[in-house]
């Protein structure tokens, strides 16, 4: 037959040990330590706020390989449109935009420049128009507006009492490399 004394002992440790535990866990509980219930509860919004701040800043990395594909496409597409391969269709794109704004071009200079970064080659263009005010005033904005990149650098605007408005103007453009 089983002693029970002996069984009664060991339960009672048992149970000594777990209310030690018990104690224990109430202590840590109630304790500074671990805070109040408020205190966790303002630490856990603090951190999802940062979480949202920090998921925010990430958020233009998504997709980077598919946007960095797309701009070298872009780039690809302006550089085709943009830049002319050969210098006389600067010439013709002048041409054609003093003769759609009523300008009449009195003389031009260009110089092809060395070779710039980029694949590009810089041009530097000394042009006079003469034309009626609005004329020439409407021919600057087509330049400026043109599918052909042109930087105007100066513009030089005179005149005389009668006849046309003289319009000196500087300005540069890019040929493709090795065209």
């Amino acid at each position: 037959m089983p002693d029970l004394r002996r069984t009664r002992k060991s339960l009672k440790a048992v149970l000594a040990i777990l209310a030690g535990v018990d104690l224990l866990a109430a202590v840590v509980y109630f304790s500074p330590l671990v805070g109040s219930a408020e205190t966790r509860r303002e630490e856990l919004n603090t951190l999802q706020t940062e979480l949202i701040t920090k998921t925010r800043q990430v958020a233009p990395l998504k997709d980077l390989p598919k946007k960095v594909q797309l701009a070298s496409q872009q780039i690809s597409d302006f550089y085709k449109k943009r830049f002319p391969s050969q210098e006389s269709q600067i010439l013709t794109e002048l041409g054609k935009l003093a003769a759609a704004n009523g300008v009449t071009i009195d003389q031009e200079k260009y110089k092809v420049l060395d070779a710039g970064t980029g694949g590009l080659t810089p041009v530097a263009i000394e042009a006079d128009f003469a034309g009626g005010y609005t004329s020439l005033a409407k021919f600057i904005n087509a330049l400026e507006r043109d599918e052909m990149f042109f930087i105007i650098s100066s513009v030089n605007l005179g005149g005389q009492q009668q006849g046309p408005v003289k319009l000196g103007v500087k300005l540069e453009t890019y040929l493709k490399a090795g065209s």
